[in-house]
């Protein structure tokens, strides 16, 4: 039983493309459990006890940091909130999230992929040239629409929803579902000042919201459990009606009726 010495038993991928030579395979460890173990406190067991080689990502340690993303049994979540008793076979197996720029073992860049998202969508507020006086007191919101914005601010930037969706493992360029969160959250923030036709530019459309094929495996693995399905539908329900003003204010072409 789970806490009373219970082997466990890692499959864990083992790749150091730093290294010359090394190839891609899989490991397996033994690890005692203990009450309340969590695949992060297995995985430091390992290193710790078997192998310090073993390359994985933390910071937080506590669903936070988003750093500790990888697949586990198959699903795309984080190791610090998982509890090895999960598993009444006691077999896992981890491997890094697919999407990214792998560093070795489990570990991957998702720094990169998030600085390029959040230079790609201009992950900022947009105040149109509006000067900040640093000694005014913060412009009021509406309570209830500043709660919906710290929702989507609830983001950690793990990764689990980009390696779950299969757009975005056919699409490179598809912007995927963490972007779709973080435009959502600047949409509307009254704070930002952009139209809903510059939004258009950015997401309306194949590599945006309408390349998405509503799977909906970001919303299945999210850890922090966002509306990612309600946000992806505001957020189409935006851009076609940008797309209507944007057809509307296009010249007519010769000839046509």
């Amino acid at each position: 039983m789970s806490g009373n010495g219970r082997k466990l038993k890692f499959h864990i991928f083992r790749f150091d493309p730093q290294q010359p030579g090394d190839k891609p395979r899989m490991q397996t460890y033994e690890v005692e459990e203990a009450p309340g173990m969590t695949i992060f406190i297995a995985l430091n067991d390992i290193r710790a006890k078997h192998d310090t080689s073993l390359q994985f990502d933390f910071v937080c340690r506590a669903g936070i940091c988003g750093s500790c993303g990888m697949v586990i049994n198959g699903r795309p979540t984080l190791a610090c909130r998982t509890l090895t008793s999960k598993f009444p076979n006691g077999e896992i197996s981890l491997l890094p999230l697919p999407a990214f720029e792998l560093i070795g073992d489990l570990s991957v860049n998702t720094g990169k992929f998030m600085r390029i998202m959040t230079e790609r969508i201009e992950g900022w507020i947009h105040a149109n040239g509006e000067k900040v006086n640093l000694d005014s007191l913060e412009e009021r919101m509406d309570p209830d629409r500043a709660d919906e914005i710290y929702e989507l601010d609830r983001c950690v930037e793990c990764g689990c929803c980009v390696s779950a969706c299969a757009t975005k493992r056919m699409r490179d360029e598809f912007l995927s579902a963490v972007g779709f969160m973080k435009i959502a959250r600047f949409e509307m923030d009254p704070r930002d000042k952009r139209t809903d036709r510059e939004y258009y530019n950015i997401l309306g459309n194949d590599q945006g919201v309408f390349g998405c094929m509503t799977l909906l495996g970001c919303e299945d693995t999210c850890p922090k459990d966002l509306p990612h399905q309600n946000r992806i539908a505001y957020l189409r329900r935006k851009m076609l009606g940008a797309a209507r003003k944007v057809a509307a204010s296009a010249p007519a072409r010769i000839g046509s009726p």
